[in-house]
C-alpha cells in the first residue's frame, strides 16, 4: 500500500508568493530535466494556448482543471505556464510534503500549497479562493483527487472545484465585478517506442510472480496481461472472499469492491453509498484518519483502523482496472494497464519511455455566483466534465492502436 496517508496530524503547508524560484525553474529547464530523467518524457507540446492568454489578458481568475494519469502530471503543467509566461499555484495532497523534505520544498517554492483529503481544510480552501480572487496567478486543481493510470477515461469529478470556484467568484463580484473562469486541461501521453521489447521484461517478471510456465504456443501481449488480471483478482477473491468466485469480471470487481466497502460504510457512514469509488473512498478515509490521532487509542485500535484503510486502498485498486480499457487496444492503453498492474504488486512500476506529451487547454468555463440546485448535479462540473471528456476522446484516436 502506498504511503498516502500520513501518521500523525494535518498542518497547512502555504506556498511560496514570491517569483524568484518559478523563474528560476523555468530558465534551467528543469521540469524538462526532471521528467525525461524520471518519468521517460522525452517531449511535449501544448496547445490552446490561445484560450488561457484570453483569460489572462481579460483578468479573470482563472482555474487550471486537468485530468490526472500519471504522476507526471502537476510538474508537467509547467510547461502551460511556460508557453503562457505566468506562474502558477496549486493544490498538493498533504502527503506529497511528506514525502521528503526536499521535494515538500520544491513543492512550496513553485507555488504548491497543501489540501488535507480526508478532512475539511479550511485553510487550504481560504487560500485557493484568495489565489482566484486576487488572480494574480493561475490555480491548478486536479477534479479527479487522484491518479487512475486510464488516460483514455475520465473519473468521476470531485465536486470541491466548483465550491471554492463559485466562492471566489462570489468575493471577485462584490469586490470589483471581475470574473472566476475554469479552464479544462486535457493531458494526453503517447507511447512512442518498441511495446514488445519495453513490455516483455516486466510482464516475464510478473509471471514469474505467479510461477506462469508456458510449454505451448506463445501467448500474445494481451493474452499475458488478461491472464495475469485474472489470476489478481483470483488471488484477492480467495484473500477476502475465501475462494475464487463465478461470474464475469465486471461482476467480481463490483462484488469485492462491495465486501470491503459496504460493511465500512455502514460502521463508520450509517448507510451504505451507491456513488462512483473515489466519493466513497474518500468519505471514508474523512472518517476512519481522524480517529488515528485520538489521545488514548491502543495500539490495538490503531492496527485495526489501519487495517480498515488498507480495505479502502484495495477496493480503489480494484476500481483501478475497469475492465473493458483494453476492448480498443491502443499502445498507450496497453502500457498504462501493465504500469498499473507492476504498481499493484510492487508500489511502483518502471519507467518506460519515450513518451510524448499533449496539454490541450480548453476554453474557459464562466463561473456562476447563484448556487446550483441542491437535486441534481452541479452544473458547473457536468460542463467542466462533458468537456474533459470530449477532448480526451479526441486525443485518445492519436495513440497507435493495437491488432486484437
Amino acid at each position: 500500500m502506498q504511503n498516502i496517508i500520513v501518521d500523525k496530524p494535518y498542518q497547512f503547508i502555504p506556498p511560496h508568493h514570491g517569483d524568484w524560484a518559478p523563474w528560476l525553474v523555468q530558465k534551467l529547464r528543469i521540469v524538462d530535466i526532471y521528467l525525461k530523467k524520471c518519468e521517460g518524457i522525452e517531449s511535449h507540446e501544448v496547445r490552446g494556448a490561445e484560450n488561457l492568454q484570453r483569460s489572462i489578458d481579460s483578468g479573470h481568475g482563472i482555474v487550471l482543471a486537468p485530468n490526472h494519469c500519471r504522476y507526471s502530471d502537476p510538474i508537467a503543467m509547467g510547461w502551460i505556464a511556460r508557453q503562457v509566461n505566468v506562474y502558477i499555484y496549486s493544490m498538493a495532497s498533504w502527503h506529497l510534503f511528506q514525502q521528503s523534505r526536499l521535494q515538500g520544498f520544491a513543492i512550496r517554492m513553485c507555488g504548491g500549497f497543501s489540501v488535507y483529503r480526508e478532512g475539511v481544510d479550511r485553510q487550504s480552501l481560504n487560500t485557493a479562493v484568495d489565489v482566484l480572487t486576487q488572480a494574480r496567478r493561475p490555480l491548478v486543481v486536479f477534479p479527479e483527487g487522484t491518479v487512475f493510470r486510464t488516460n483514455d477515461i475520465l473519473q468521476p469529478l470531485l465536486d470541491g472545484v466548483a465550491f471554492l470556484a463559485r466562492t471566489a467568484a462570489k468575493r471577485r463580484a462584490k469586490h470589483d465585478g471581475g470574473k472566476v473562469v475554469v479552464h479544462p486541461v486535457a493531458i494526453k501521453y503517447l507511447f512512442k517506442g518498441n511495446l514488445e521489447k519495453t513490455l516483455d521484461p516486466v510482464l516475464h517478471d510478473i509471471e514469474n510472480r505467479f510461477t506462469f510456465h508456458d510449454a505451448g504456443r506463445p501467448l500474445s501481449l494481451l493474452q499475458r496481461i488478461a491472464r495475469i488480471n485474472e489470476s489478481m483478482l483470483s488471488l484477492k477473491e480467495i484473500q477476502y472472499l475465501g475462494r475464487s468466485q463465478a461470474g464475469d469480471f465486471s461482476e467480481r470487481q463490483s462484488r469485492l469492491i462491495e465486501h470491503l466497502l459496504g460493511p465500512l460504510e455502514l460502521k463508520w457512514l450509517g448507510r451504505s453509498r451507491a456513488e462512483p469509488i473515489m466519493p466513497r473512498v474518500k468519505a471514508l478515509r474523512s472518517a476512519i484518519v481522524p480517529n488515528l490521532f485520538q489521545p488514548n487509542i491502543s495500539e490495538p485500535e490503531k492496527q485495526e483502523l489501519w487495517g480498515q484503510l488498507t480495505d479502502v486502498y484495495m477496493a480503489q485498486q480494484i476500481a483501478s482496472h475497469p475492465v473493458d480499457y483494453l476492448d480498443a487496444p491502443t499502445n498507450t492503453r496497453v502500457l498504462e494497464t501493465v504500469e498499473s498492474i507492476e504498481e499493484d504488486l510492487t508500489d511502483r512500476s518502471r519507467i518506460h519511455r519515450p513518451l510524448h506529451a499533449i496539454m490541450e487547454i480548453g476554453e474557459p468555463i464562466e463561473v456562476e455566483t447563484s448556487k446550483p440546485a441542491r437535486d441534481g448535479e452541479d452544473p458547473l462540473m457536468t460542463v467542466l466534465a462533458a468537456n474533459l471528456r470530449s477532448m480526451l476522446s479526441k486525443l485518445s484516436r492519436e495513440a497507435e492502436p493495437i491488432p486484437t
